[in-house]
């Protein structure tokens, strides 16, 4: 299908493009692999798009006081590839790999993608087993939110009116650590069915600090923090992987109903956290 008519503008400076949206009524692009497919569909109509894929500012991974600056436009296929990111945060870089397919890690933005929130995206969960922050920027504001805090439900964000994902700051990951993103794809779209990312360390062949993210089995992503507290306790892994999800929605669908995504969960929870623990150090 056609789109309904729009206006398009391309700014080239952030600031250009601040201005633009700070009514609140224009609708963001970045890689375009979610708006495109539903203007076309006619899910979406905006009637003024504003194009970020000109603004150099906004793509770059660099490194500071212990943190992977990434900018909003950096694509899946830059992440999963950028030295930087697979050094410091290979868990990051693991789950962008997952993504999709090569034409959709080529355009699509971690920016574009988390902004759009849906609840069977990949880098929700890495981002969560990461405690990340996003910096959210308008023509008035600049404030940090934590990636806790940021998916507040199914395609809802923090975002106020006006405002964009400016950078997402993840903390380097230590040596030491080990990790794991697991999914299950959906055979049709590849989004999660359920995909975990789990973070560990080990301290005398013991896990002392455990962080579990989970996306794709209900309205939106979270950490399993009952999980992580009976890992460092020194829980069975099964028995700890046994409660994921409890208290979560689990949604239901064609393909998959809520108590087999659960059961998805807590499987996938099992591998990945044994898969992160051979790697530790």
């Amino acid at each position: 299908m056609i789109p309904q008519p729009f206006d398009y503008d391309t700014p080239a400076t952030l600031q250009e493009a601040l201005a633009m949206i700070s009514g609140g009524e224009r609708k963001i692009l970045a890689g375009g692999m979610s708006l495109i497919p539903l203007m076309k569909l006619r899910l979406a109509q905006p009637g003024h798009v504003v194009d970020l894929s000109r603004i150099p500012e906004l793509n770059y991974i660099a490194e500071s006081d212990g943190m992977l600056r990434i900018g909003a436009m950096s694509t899946h296929n830059g992440i999963e590839t950028s030295p930087s990111v697979r050094a410091h945060c290979p868990l990051l870089a693991e789950a962008a790999g997952q993504i999709g397919d090569a034409q959709v890690r080529n355009m699509g933005t971690i920016g574009g993608s988390v902004a759009h929130a849906d609840p069977a995206a990949d880098y929700p969960a890495a981002l969560l087993a990461l405690e990340a922050r996003f910096r959210l920027v308008s023509a008035h504001s600049d404030r940090i939110v934590e990636a806790v805090d940021f998916f507040v439900d199914a395609f809802t964000t923090a975002l106020e009116p006006g405002e964009i994902v400016l950078e997402l700051q993840v903390p380097m990951e230590d040596s030491g650590e080990g990790y794991c993103y697991q999914k299950v794809p959906h055979p049709a779209s590849g989004f999660a069915v359920v995909g975990v990312a789990v973070r560990v360390k080990k301290v005398d062949g013991k896990i002392s600090m455990a962080r579990i993210g989970v996306t794709g089995m209900g309205p939106r992503p979270f950490r399993d923090r009952m999980a992580e507290k009976m890992l460092e306790s020194g829980a069975d892994i099964a028995q700890a992987t046994g409660v994921i999800g409890e208290g979560e929605q689990a949604n239901s669908d064609l393909y998959a109903s809520g108590a087999y995504r659960r059961h998805l969960a807590q499987v996938h929870s099992t591998r990945a956290v044994r898969t992160a623990l051979s790697r530790a150090s």
